[in-house]
């Protein structure tokens, strides 16, 4: 009997000592790295961080992420190869930043005249549920979210569609589209570059949210806003999950991470809107104007860029992809959400 408890205590002893180390029967956290492409002040990698800090709450430290903003780990351009190759596990950034690659999804970023960011990314979620596009097949997509109306932001006034011929404007995406079909020249760029570009005169304007004026500081090197919501477009951007780390990982923290999903899809688009608002206000207090277009005028740049969905639905049609499926399923989301 002696023996018996002797043994039990012995175990007992060294159970604890092997917690307390951290190693044996303690449980090591999952690590997983996440790369965002936003700069770390900017209010949308704040509102990434958040979710990564929420996940360590709630599943009690057994996650560890460590985020890398601003480009740190991967360049836009090459966030999502990145999380397919295991660079990083997870990764924030747009998918018009590889023209082509996404042709179902790149149907969001349509010049469908978006209210809000918060609509934008109900729409971006939805849009993605609906469609499940093959493309994305080779990450776990945890959640879209994209800004509110992209606007012309320039140097000089653009009060009417004849001012803009031949300016330089930066643009991406399908915005390069609309810049094209309203007169000008379209240059390709990260959001991380433009301010550059503006500053030294490299291009004369960006079309972008109006959030970008503060939160990368472009009402500093633009003078005017052109207020063209009715050809709103939007950027949608992913964060997206390496599949093989996604499948490593226990049910109850698949669930958690899901569950957390679909409450950030929410936070993102709200974070968007009050960065709409900040922007605004920001450029105005730089001395900035904001030029809203006549009724007149603004069914002048619709019908300019029209053009642009039909084809969209054309292309995607003539390689069997669901074109027309498409927009007509974000014109319905677009009018369901707003």
């Amino acid at each position: 009997m002696k023996r018996y408890f002797c043994a039990a205590a012995i175990l007992a002893a060294m159970m604890l000592l092997f917690g307390l180390c951290g190693t044996g029967f303690a449980e090591k956290p999952i690590k997983l790295t996440y790369s965002i492409f936003f700069p770390p002040t900017h209010g949308q990698a704040e509102t990434g961080m958040a979710w990564a800090k929420e996940v360590e709450k709630r599943s009690n430290g057994k996650v560890k992420i460590d985020v890398f903003p601003g480009g740190a780990l991967t360049p836009a351009p090459a966030v999502y190869d990145g999380v397919v190759n295991g660079i990083s596990d997870i990764g924030m950034s747009c998918f018009a930043y590889t023209r082509g690659r996404f042709p179902v999804m790149e149907a969001l970023d349509l010049p469908m005249g978006y209210p809000s960011g918060l609509v934008a990314t109900k729409v971006a979620n939805e849009f993605y549920r609906t469609m499940k596009p093959k493309e994305l097949d080779d990450v776990k997509v945890l959640y879209i979210h994209a800004h509110g109306p992209g606007l012309l932001h320039t140097k000089d006034p653009v009060r009417k569609m004849a001012d803009l011929k031949g300016m330089k404007i930066r643009s991406t995406g399908f915005s390069a589209k609309v810049t094209e079909a309203l007169g000008a020249i379209p240059v390709a760029m990260p959001q991380g570059d433009t301010y550059e570009a503006l500053q030294k005169g490299v291009v004369q304007g960006t079309f972008t949210p109006i959030e970008t004026l503060k939160g990368w500081r472009q009402a500093e090197v633009v003078k005017y806003t052109t207020n063209c919501p009715d050809i709103g477009y939007t950027t949608a951007m992913f964060v997206v999950m390496n599949i093989d780390k996604w499948k490593a990982l226990p049910q109850d923290i698949q669930k958690l991470f899901d569950d957390l999903n679909n409450e950030w899809i929410e936070k993102h688009g709200q974070e968007w809107d009050r960065l709409d608002k900040e922007g605004k206000e920001f450029s105005l207090e730089k001395g900035n104007q904001v030029i809203d277009l006549s009724a007149e005028e603004s069914q002048k740049w619709v019908t300019a860029v029209a053009p642009i969905i039909d084809d969209y639905s054309k292309k995607a049609n003539a390689k069997g992809l669901p074109g027309d499926k498409a927009v007509a399923e974000l014109k319905k989301l677009i009018k369901k959400n707003q």
